[in-house]
C-alpha cells in the first residue's frame, strides 16, 4: 500500500514491523490480509502521531535550498573574495585592511579572543567599532548608538543589517560537526556588498559551489607563508634539551600537568595555556611568555594556541600526535591529528610579527617524527560539505503538528526527516538533546526551552550542567536570578586554589558566570545583574591566574593526595613477610580515607585491589616510570621514604618530605 522505505525513518519502520507481527498474532485471519490494513493504520497513527502529518513535517524539514532563507542577502549582488593561504601568510591582514577602509563593516571570528583583537585594532585605528559576543556587548559610543563597524563571534552576526564589507575568518570551520552551521549562515546570509573570506585553500571549491547556487562569483587571492618553517630531523627526546622560545603542544590536560611539572622540576619556568582557561588568563600567560624581560621562556599548551593568540614561538614540539575527537555520529575517537590541524599548530612557530622570523617543528619522541613528516607532507583534502542546524522557528512548526513530543524527540524527528543536498550536512545535535532531556521536566515554553538548550556549555562539566538546571528551574518559577542568588549557588567569594581539583572547579565557576551573562542577553528581565556578575568574573579571572602561575605547586599538592597510596605500594613482595600484613592493613585504611574524599576524581575501592593484583606481575614503580607518571627524581624520594618506613619498624611516615618541611600539603591532613 505504501512504500515505507521512502516515506518513513528507519526507526519507525522497525517499530511498525513489530506492531504488525504482534497484531497478526492477536487476530484471527479469516478474511483477506488487505482487510487488516485500515485497522492497523488507525492503530499506528495512535502510536505515531506524525503519520497523520508526515507531508507537512517533510516540507518543514526540507533543507535543500538554504540560500533562500536569507532574502536580504539575495536582494543584492555581493562581491565574494576568498583570501586563501596557510597560517602566517597575511591573508586575514589584507581582509581587515579592506574592512577598516569601508564605511561600515562586520568581522566574524570563531573565538572571543579574535573578536576582541579586531575590536581593539579597529578602535586603535580610529575606526569606531563595537564588540558583540555571546556573553558581552560593548558599544564605544557614550550615548549607546551603534558604531558603523562591529567585531563579533560568528554565531552572533546579524544577517539583516546591511554592511559595505564583511569578513568571515577561518572558513574551513564550515565543516565542523558542531559549529559549522554558523559559517554556513554567515556565508549565505550576510547582507554586505563585499564578503571577504579567510581560510584554508581546501575550502575554495566548496565556497565556489555554494556561491554558484546564489548566482555570485568568487574571486580567489592566494597567499604564501611570510616566514620559512623547517621540520627538524631530530626529536627533542628529553626536556633537558629545551631552548628559549619552545612550545610543547599536548592534547590533554593530564599531559599539560605532567610536562609542566617536569619542566619546573628542572628549575625552568613555563607558561601554560589550554582551552578551558578564561580568555583573560590565556592572554596573561601569552604576555608572560612573549615578554623578553620575563624569565619564562617555555610554553606548554594544547591546540588552543592554533588561533586567537599572538605568540613568539621559535620551535613547536608535539608531545604526542594522538588527539581525541568527535566524529559526525557524535562518537569519541582517538586518532592521529589531521594534516589541517598539524599545519595550523605548526604554523604558530616563526611568525612574521614575532622576534623569531624562522620557525621549527619537531616531536618529543623519535618514533613520532616520521609520522609527523608524513602528516605534514599530505595534501589537505578538500572540504566537501557545509553544516546546517534546525532553527527555533522550524522546531516550533514541528511542535505545532506534534504537541505532545518532547524537544529532544522533535529534534530527533526533524533530523531523521530532513532532506539536504550533497553540499550540506546536518550538524550533530547530541549536546542539544542532552540539555533538552536534562531540563525536560521543568515547565518552560518551547522557545525558552530551545534557547536554554543552545547555551554554549560543556556537558562534561557537572557543575555547569547543574547550574543550567537550576537556572531553568528558577526561571520557570518566574523568580529573577539575582546577584545574591548566584553568589549563594557558587559559594562566592572564592579563594585561590590549593590543588588541581580546586583550579578545575574555579574554571567551571567561570563558565557558570559566562552562562549567566549569555542568558542575560536573551532574558534581560530575569537575569538582572549582568554588570555585577561581570565584575566578580574579572576577580575570578585574577584568582585563576594565581593558580595557573603556581600550577606546579597545585600539581604537587594533588599528587600528594591522590597518588599517596599507590606510590607507597612500591613493591609489596619486597617487604619482609612479617610486615606484609601490617602494610596491607595500613594501606587499606589509607585507601578508604582517600577514596571517600576523592570521588570526583573517579577513584573506586576496586582500584586498590586491582593495583595489588597487577603489581604482582610488574613493579608499580617500574610501570609508573614506563608510563611517564613517575620521574627518577620522584622515585629516589620514594626510596628515601621507604627507608624511613623500614627504620621505624613498619610505621608509615605521616607525610612526604615536602609535608614535613611545612608545605601546605595534604599528606598530614589526609
Amino acid at each position: 500500500k505504501i512504500n515505507f522505505y521512502l516515506v518513513y525513518p528507519k526507526q519507525i519502520i522497525l517499530k511498525i514491523c513489530l506492531m504488525i507481527a504482534n497484531f497478526l498474532k492477536s487476530v484471527c485471519l479469516l478474511g483477506h490480509v488487505d482487510d487488516l490494513f485500515p485497522f492497523f493504520l488507525r492503530h499506528a497513527k495512535q502510536i505515531f502521531p506524525m503519520l497523520d502529518c508526515m507531508d507537512d513535517l517533510r516540507k518543514i524539514s526540507d533543507l535543500r535550498l538554504p540560500p533562500n532563507w536569507y532574502p536580504e542577502a539575495r536582494a543584492i549582488q555581493r562581491k565574494i573574495v576568498f583570501h586563501a593561504g596557510p597560517t602566517n601568510s597575511g591573508k586575514t591582514h589584507h581582509a581587515i585592511q579592506r574592512y577598516l577602509a569601508a564605511k561600515s563593516g562586520i568581522y566574524c571570528g570563531p573565538l572571543k579572543l579574535l573578536a576582541h583583537e579586531i575590536f581593539q585594532k579597529s578602535n586603535n585605528a580610529s575606526v569606531p567599532c563595537d564588540l558583540v559576543t555571546g556573553e558581552e556587548r560593548v558599544l564605544v559610543d557614550p550615548e549607546g548608538k551603534q558604531a558603523t563597524h562591529v567585531a563579533c563571534t560568528i554565531e552572533m552576526c546579524s544577517v539583516t543589517t546591511p554592511y559595505e564589507v564583511a569578513v568571515i575568518d577561518e572558513i574551513q570551520m564550515i565543516k565542523d560537526p558542531a559549529r559549522g552551521w554558523a559559517w554556513t549562515r554567515a556565508l549565505l546570509g550576510l547582507s554586505a556588498e563585499e564578503v571577504h573570506i579567510c581560510g584554508e585553500a581546501a575550502a575554495i571549491d566548496l565556497v565556489t559551489e555554494l556561491m554558484y547556487s546564489t548566482g555570485e562569483e568568487v574571486e580567489v587571492r592566494n597567499y604564501k607563508r611570510l616566514t620559512p618553517i623547517t621540520v627538524l630531523d631530530y626529536a627533542l627526546e628529553s626536556l633537558d634539551n629545551l631552548r628559549p622560545g619552545d612550545c610543547i603542544v599536548c592534547f590533554s590536560k593530564n599531559d599539560i600537568y605532567s610536562v609542566s611539572r617536569q619542566i619546573e622540576a628542572r628549575g625552568i619556568e613555563c607558561a601554560v595555556i589550554y582551552g578551558s582557561l578564561p580568555p583573560g588568563t590565556k592572554l596573561t600567560q601569552a604576555k608572560k611568555f612573549n615578554d623578553p624581560d620575563d624569565p619564562c621562556k617555555i610554553l606548554v599548551a594544547t591546540d588552543a594556541i592554533g588561533m586567537g593568540l599572538n605568540l613568539s614561538i621559535k620551535r613547536i614540539i608535539f608531545n604526542s600526535l594522538i588527539k581525541p575527537s568527535i566524529n559526525e555520529k557524535g562518537e569519541k575517537e582517538m586518532d592521529a591529528i589531521t594534516t589541517s590541524q598539524a599545519l595550523q599548530i605548526s604554523g604558530r612557530a616563526g611568525r612574521f610579527s614575532s622576534v623569531f622570523k624562522e620557525g621549527e617543528v619537531t616531536t618529543m619522541h623519535r618514533d613520532d617524527l616520521v609520522l609527523l613528516k608524513e602528516i605534514l607532507n599530505r595534501s589537505v583534502p578538500p572540504i566537501e560539505t557545509a553544516g546546517l542546524h534546525p532553527t527555533a522557528e522550524q522546531i516550533e512548526m514541528f511542535a505545532y503538528h506534534l504537541p505532545d513530543a518532547t524537544l529532544s524527540n522533535l529534534m530527533d524527528i526533524f533530523v531523521s526527516l530532513s532532506q539536504v543536498d550533497g553540499l550540506y550536512f546536518v550538524c550533530n545535535v547530541d549536546d542539544f538533546k542532552f540539555l533538552a532531556d536534562m531540563i525536560q521536566h521543568i515547565p518552560l515554553n518551547l522557545r525558552v526551552r530551545y534557547v536554554f538548550c543552545t547555551a554554549p556549555i560543556n556537558k562534561k562539566q557537572p557543575f555547569v550542567c547543574t547550574s543550567l538546571l537550576k537556572f531553568a528551574r528558577q526561571f520557570s518559577r518566574n523568580e529573577p536570578l539575582t546577584f545574591d542568588w548566584l553568589c549563594r549557588h557558587t559559594n562566592w567569594p572564592l579563594v585561590p586554589p590549593k590543588n588541581i581539583k580546586d583550579l578545575v572547579h574555579l574554571e567551571a565557576v567561570h563558565d557558570v558566570f559566562d552562562l549567566y551573562l549569555w542568558l542575560s542577553y536573551r532574558f534581560m528581565d530575569m537575569f538582572l545583574d549582568a554588570s555585577l556578575v561581570r565584575d566578580i568574573q574579572k576577580e575570578l579571572d585574577n584568582i585563576i591566574q594565581i593558580g595557573v602561575r603556581n600550577i606546579t605547586r597545585l600539581i604537587r599538592a594533588s599528587e600528594a593526595t591522590s597518588v599517596s597510596v599507590k606510590d607507597r605500594m612500591l613493591n609489596l613482595e619486597d617487604l619482609p613477610a612479617a610486615n606484609q600484613e601490617q602494610f596491607s592493613s595500613a594501606t587499606k585504611v589509607l585507601g578508604q580515607k582517600r577514596i571517600r574524599g576523592s570521588k570526583a576524581l573517579g577513584y573506586k575501592p576496586a582500584e586498590v585491589q586491582s593495583n595489588m593484583k597487577s603489581h604482582r606481575q610488574e613493579s608499580l614503580a617500574a610501570r609508573l616510570v614506563r608510563e611517564g607518571l613517575l620521574s627518577q627524581e620522584m622515585l629516589k624520594q620514594l626510596e628515601k621514604e621507604w627507608q624511613v618506613h623500614h627504620n621505624n619498624n613498619g610505621n608509615f611516615p605521616t607525610g612526604t618530605k615536602d609535608d614535613q618541611n611545612g608545605s601546605k600539603g595534604t599528606g598530614n591532613k589526609k
